[in-house]
């Protein structure tokens, strides 16, 4: 049996994948942080609006390409980790990356995200 912040986790990259913004932000706390590495247009420490007024725009340039491929995921009380392959396609070129993704849980939610990439240069030409 999985830990509770494991199905969590795993709900929130679904309804992520499946575009459910609203169900993926049911998830998390009012006050939850994203910290995104680069310099890119996602780059940054944002609150959940900030983080939500990036987001669509970057979705947009890249004409709804990003996909994300969770690689290996776990969970305790208080940290979670996602091993994902990320891609899309910018300019008529598919580019990929892998990233983990650090999780904190408070009261059943997620609390902060941070974002961590192996090709940090494919990553920005991504969301540049």
């Amino acid at each position: 049996m999985s830990h509770p912040n494991e199905e969590l986790l795993r709900a929130a990259y679904r309804m992520f994948a499946a575009g459910d913004v609203p169900g993926f932000l049911g998830l998390c706390a009012p006050d939850i942080t994203f910290r995104v590495p680069g310099a890119n247009a996602l780059s940054g420490h944002h609150d959940r609006d900030a983080f939500l007024g990036v987001l669509g725009p970057a979705m947009e340039r890249t004409n709804h390409t990003f996909r994300e491929t969770v690689v290996h995921l776990a969970a305790n009380d208080t940290d979670g980790f996602v091993l994902a392959t990320q891609q899309l396609e910018r300019d008529g070129q598919p580019l990929r990356w892998n990233a983990v993704h650090r999780w904190s849980f408070a009261g059943g939610k997620l609390a902060s995200f941070w974002e961590f990439t192996d090709d940090e240069k494919t990553y920005d030409r991504a969301w540049r």
